[in-house]
């Protein structure tokens, strides 16, 4: 890695330590969205250096679908105990339970949309005026629109029209009550910061990330997990396969792509060659041609 990337790096993770210490000094309850994803994993990481030696501040927030992959889970927990915070979970299977959402039906049934309501039932419970997100402006077209502190009115909502001007590294977190914001320190790192931040801070991330052998269907371009929780029909056909996963989500929309990437070099290699967005491979965002953007509207991640 050259000395001006090391630079680089350096100045992306300068910019995100300041906007997650403006986060502390303008909001009075923010919590960090936390996924158990390598971008919420960098964002943590972030965080306990932005306010070392203290603990991370704030408490960590896993909007629960109960659909997970069982290595994220774990290391979520894990996680959580080694940094000594606070971590939150939201289920989305309350949310069905108490009728606030409907199970969706069919091979293609997912939860993911689903997380919207249940992640703005807690904010409104627990008073959360910011979460900070992991999302980087370079995985789909509907994110790179966002700020880095993100309005949302108090229905939740996201309007992409009525966002405040960022000048001079300038962020206004006033708000009304009933209000609250998103905020997204790494809006401007791309996949490829990512995994050379993972490799020169030594992150510990889940082992989804690099190739494994798993059984897996072909669906929707992607080569999905067999879980317990995927439908399968007639022309479905169960193989296995030595795949990683670039993003990780609901396991029930979570593509995998075939690779041998299974080290962080080679991982590192891999996606420097890659002309796809990571998110490529997520059945939810195929969709609709604008299927993150309504998610996001009505209140998502």
């Amino acid at each position: 890695m050259s000395k001006y990337y090391l630079n680089y790096l350096d100045e992306l993770e300068s910019e995100s330590i300041y906007v997650l210490r403006e986060v502390w000094a303008q909001f009075e309850n923010p919590v960090i969205l936390f996924s158990g994803g390598k971008d919420s994993i960098v964002l943590t990481h972030l965080a306990r250096k932005a306010f070392y030696p203290l603990n991370i501040p704030f408490p960590l927030l896993h909007i629960d679908t109960g659909h997970n992959f069982p290595e994220t889970i774990a290391f979520r927990d894990t996680l959580a105990k080694r940094l000594k915070v606070e971590l939150l979970v939201a289920s989305v299977q309350d949310s069905i339970d108490k009728g606030r959402v409907v199970e969706e039906k069919g091979k293609n049934a997912t939860r993911n949309a689903l997380q919207t309501v249940t992640l703005l039932d807690i904010i409104d419970k627990e008073k959360i005026d910011c979460a900070i997100g992991g999302g980087r402006r370079d995985e789909e077209k509907s994110r790179a629109k966002e700020r880095f502190f993100s309005h949302r009115d108090m229905f939740g909502q996201w309007d992409p029209k009525n966002q405040r001007p960022e000048l001079w590294h300038l962020y206004n977190g006033a708000h009304f009550e009933g209000e609250h914001f998103r905020a997204f320190p790494i809006s401007n790192w791309t996949e490829l910061d990512i995994w050379n931040y993972i490799k020169r801070e030594n992150i510990e991330i889940p082992s989804l990330y690099f190739a494994h052998k798993r059984s897996v269907i072909w669906r929707n371009g992607s080569w999905i997990p067999f879980s317990d929780f995927l439908q399968l029909n007639d022309q479905d056909e169960v193989v296995e396969k030595k795949v990683r996963f670039r993003t990780l989500g609901d396991i029930t929309i979570t593509g995998g792509i075939e690779s041998n990437s299974d080290d962080i070099d080679k991982v590192v290699l891999e996606v420097a060659a890659m002309h796809s967005t990571e998110r490529g491979n997520r059945a939810d965002d195929k969709r609709s041609e604008t299927a993150m953007e309504d998610r996001k509207k009505q209140g998502y991640f």
